[in-house]
């Protein structure tokens, strides 16, 4: 894998790691408010996907090793 793939996966995970901490923040408000627990569910979810989009692009940037 090229440097410049290195960089755009680490660039793509930096995002994707801010936006899940968004996500967290919003789902810890919307229970702070007691928001409609349908839209907390459905905020979880998308947190769920980010968070295995995250780990598809870690497998990615470490280097299969054989042992």
């Amino acid at each position: 894998m090229s440097d410049q793939d290195q960089t755009e996966i680490r660039l793509e995970f930096a995002k994707l790691k801010q936006e899940h901490a968004d996500f967290d923040a919003a789902i810890n408000a919307m229970i702070a408010t007691s928001c409609d627990p349908l839209q907390i569910q459905r905020m979880k979810k998308k947190k769920l996907m980010l968070k295995d989009k995250l780990s598809e692009l870690e497998d990615k940037m470490i280097p299969d090793i054989i042992a």
